[in-house]
């Protein structure tokens, strides 16, 4: 417990505290049930009232007292700790542990191992294990291997370009990345001719039907041509075409990344992890490391880097150097002392096919990222929603968190972009999803597989633990339905915490994502998800400068006119939507059923549609305004997950959660009584009653703590380091990094996750099991008690 001494109230204060907490309580069990007590009525600043003034802590046991006494639960069983409502027992822990914690000093190894022929020019030398990371297209130990990726499957008399696949060329392939151009003879031969621009199209059968691709069929006529009225994609001019609005094959377009421009005539930066720490150059997706650097993002530093460049995670750094007269040779390693809080991440720095290749050979510029660049270099941030997997992983690689000492790290995190393996699985041949039957979700399962096995051959962590202390990310719709088995044991960051409780088996309406289809022999029996140990983290949501420069997510209760409110994709009762009967598994359509607020296809209205209740289906252009006009806001599934979550939270409406046994971002961690209403999917038909029934005090209660954690849905950290490396390299200052650096410096996404981290470290039950505990942990020896 806190010594008495060094706090800064009196005992007379302590008893008013105590005095006035107690009337507060008799109060609200008599006059207000319903209203939670202490945060509502100024508990934050009472508590606050008496903190230390400094870290000293008595750990005598006669002073140690339950953590429930100092950090009581208001009557939604939640503990404020930094503004958020957590579930008691955390809540109390990182009031009580974590806000005390200090730093230790931590021994970092800086590898200086060489690589054979330094990688012949075509990889990145990984110096702590002497071995290369090859660029797309090469491969062996010295990366000396040219690939030969076609673009095409085997040619047939009735296809003779092979069936369709997504790199299909019926011009030149450039066989190290299976990705299509004009090639030689033409004006402009580094020009993409990617899919259907290199096909005949099949005109509709009636008017505004959809074209359709004949794949036997190449139009070299449109593609080829140097007629100078109509010139084919190859040689039309973009001075020209721009000038004189010249027409050319719409299917045509710039679809790789690193050019910009309706003609790819602009070479522009490509999207690379951490755009490669300012140490490297990003070569389509690949980092390609300067001299001294390695790692995906070219963060790491080997002995023959300059101190004084190192990263900030690895500073202030104490570091011994060799005497030269007694160095015989090359040095092999140091080690650099930094002060440093827990918990401590080991990020593995895996062979490229399960990142770096994967964003250097997509075929579309806009997948699995969460930004891309413009003519101006500046950044284009994207709807990508699995863009949160590549949010995570860069602020994981520049968090002081991270270490490089495996021995010492309390977790260890394995990077596989699997939003990038799901939505590449079409890409091109040698990807070859023949063996899955066309399965994503077992195409994707080998790709954790083969990490799992690589970590298990070349490090010693795995065996330790079984794997306990490890983390993966599935950021696909149904999250880690389809991890393998090998690997259950570790903890998955997800979007979908699908507990099985009710619907256990796939639920996508998505064919090829259905992971009923794979094997037990592989998969196991596990459930998609497990709340003692998995976490659901938010979606990636791109920072809007006008909803930030609005503040939406602080509109007061007065402005919010609507009660509820739900736009999406409503089914196939309305146009365009989804034809599947499975679709969110039948959920949106009910709601539609009831309440819908807008014809459909049949020209009818929900059963209890009301004035002040809106669920529609065709996008709405004023889509976060009227989110942040609203006081309840519906979250429901789509395919797996949505972002229906995040879209309320952002927006400061209060969520109402429809979906059984499928946990939402946080809610094993946050009390989600204290900011979101969930409703079970037989009380749709009573939503708007239900929703009524609450009083004013508790909606504005609620408001309020939405307003307080809208940050713990949203990526803050991790665009603030593009707005940084922006600013560095091109003096770009934009108007989202503007807003967001306006703001507070609450606790986003990341930050959330390494407190649930800090918890997990000391009081997950396999490590309170453990006797070989850290010996420096920079926490009080109360927090350690065995309970």
């Amino acid at each position: 417990m806190i010594s008495l001494q060094k706090l800064t109230c009196s005992w007379s204060l302590v008893a008013t505290i105590a005095s006035v907490v107690a009337l507060v309580s008799v109060v609200h069990m008599f006059l207000f049930p319903a209203v939670p007590s202490f945060d509502y009525f100024g508990y934050n600043q009472v508590k606050d009232s008496c903190i230390p003034i400094n870290k000293t802590i008595n750990v005598e046991k006669k002073h140690i007292s339950p953590l429930n006494v100092r950090f009581p639960a208001d009557l939604h069983n939640a503990v404020v700790y930094r503004g958020a409502p957590w579930k008691s027992e955390i809540g109390q822990w990182l009031s009580g542990c974590s806000s005390v914690a200090t730093t230790i000093k931590v021994l970092e190894p800086i590898g200086g191992k060489k690589c054979e022929d330094g990688c012949s020019g075509q990889g990145i030398c990984n110096h702590e294990l002497g071995e290369c990371r090859c660029f797309h297209g090469f491969s062996g130990e010295r990366c000396s291997e040219r690939l030969e990726l076609s673009c095409n499957y085997p040619a047939t008399e009735e296809l003779p370009y092979g069936r369709w696949v997504v790199s299909i060329c019926s011009t030149h392939c450039d066989t190290t990345r299976a990705m299509c151009f004009c090639g030689a003879g033409t004006k402009y031969p580094n020009r993409p001719v990617a899919e259907s621009c290199g096909f005949q199209m099949i005109l509709p059968s009636e008017p505004g039907g959809p074209k359709d691709v004949d794949w036997s069929k190449p139009d070299h006529d449109n593609i080829f041509t140097t007629n100078g009225s109509l010139p084919g994609w190859c040689n039309v001019d973009p001075v020209e075409a721009y000038a004189s609005n010249v027409k050319f094959k719409e299917e045509c377009d710039c679809k790789y990344d690193g050019l910009f421009g309706r003609f790819c005539e602009t070479p522009v930066l490509s999207t690379c992890i951490n755009q490669c720490s300012g140490q490297g150059h990003c070569r389509g997706g690949f980092c390609q490391c300067e001299n001294g650097w390695y790692g995906v993002d070219c963060s790491i530093p080997s002995v023959h880097s300059s101190i004084g460049d190192w990263p900030l995670w690895l500073r202030p750094a104490q570091v011994t150097v060799p005497d030269n007269e007694q160095v015989t040779g090359s040095i092999l390693g140091l080690e650099a002392v930094v002060e440093k809080k827990r918990p401590l991440i080991y990020v593995y720095d895996l062979p490229p096919d399960f990142n770096s290749i994967l964003l250097e050979g997509r075929h579309f510029k806009l997948e699995c990222v969460n930004r891309i660049y413009d003519q101006d270099n500046a950044t284009i941030w994207t709807e990508q929603l699995y863009g949160a997997q590549m949010a995570m992983y860069e602020s994981m690689l520049a968090s002081p968190h991270r270490t490089l000492n495996g021995e010492e790290a309390d977790y260890y995190f394995v990077p596989v972009l699997d939003s990038c393996i799901i939505t590449r699985a079409d890409d091109a041949p040698h990807l070859s999803m023949e063996e899955h039957r066309g399965l994503r979700s077992s195409f994707t399962l080998e790709f954790y597989k083969k990490a799992h096995d690589h970590i298990v051959e070349h490090y010693p962590f795995w065996n330790r633990s079984s794997g306990r202390d490890h983390i993966w990310s599935f950021s696909w719709d149904e999250g880690a339905c389809y991890a393998p088995k090998e690997i259950w044991n570790s903890m998955m960051l997800v979007h979908w915490g699908n507990t099985n409780s009710k619907h256990n088996h796939s639920t996508t309406a998505y064919w090829a994502d259905n992971w009923d289809l794979v094997s037990s022999e592989r998969r196991g029996n596990h459930s998609c998800f497990d709340p003692k140990k998995d976490l659901v983290i938010p979606a990636w949501k791109r920072p809007d400068a006008t909803s930030l420069s609005l503040k939406l997510w602080a509109r007061p209760r007065e402005e919010r006119k609507t009660l509820f409110y739900f736009n999406g994709n409503l089914g196939p009762a309305y146009e365009h939507g989804r034809p599947e009967a499975t679709y969110s598994m039948g959920i949106r359509q009910k709601v539609a059923e009831e309440f819908g607020s807008a014809p459909n296809k049949e020209g009818k209205l929900g059963k209890q549609h009301a004035e002040d209740v809106i669920v529609i289906a065709h996008p709405s252009e004023s889509y976060h305004e009227d989110l942040a006009s609203s006081v309840f806001c519906g979250v429901m599934p789509g395919d797996g997950w949505s972002g229906r979550m995040e879209d309320s939270i952002l927006q400061g409406c209060i969520p109402v959660v429809i979906q059984d046994g499928i946990f939402l971002p946080w809610e094993n961690v946050l009390n989600y009584e204290s900011f979101a209403v969930r409703l079970r999917e037989d009380e749709i038909p009573n939503l708007i009653n239900i929703l009524r029934g609450f009083n004013e005090t508790e909606i504005e209660f609620m408001l309020a703590n939405v307003k307080k954690i809208w940050q713990r849905y949203l990526y803050r950290g991790s665009i603030l380091l593009e707005a940084e490396r922006q600013k560095t390299a091109f003096g770009h200052v934009n108007d989202w990094a503007e807003k967001l650096s306006e703001l507070n410096e609450d606790d986003d996404v990341f930050t959330t996750f390494i407190q649930i981290l800090d918890y997990k470290l000391y009081n997950d039950p396999w490590r309170r099991q453990q006797t070989n505990m850290k010996n420096e942990t920079g926490i009080p020896e109360e927090c350690l008690l065995k309970v």
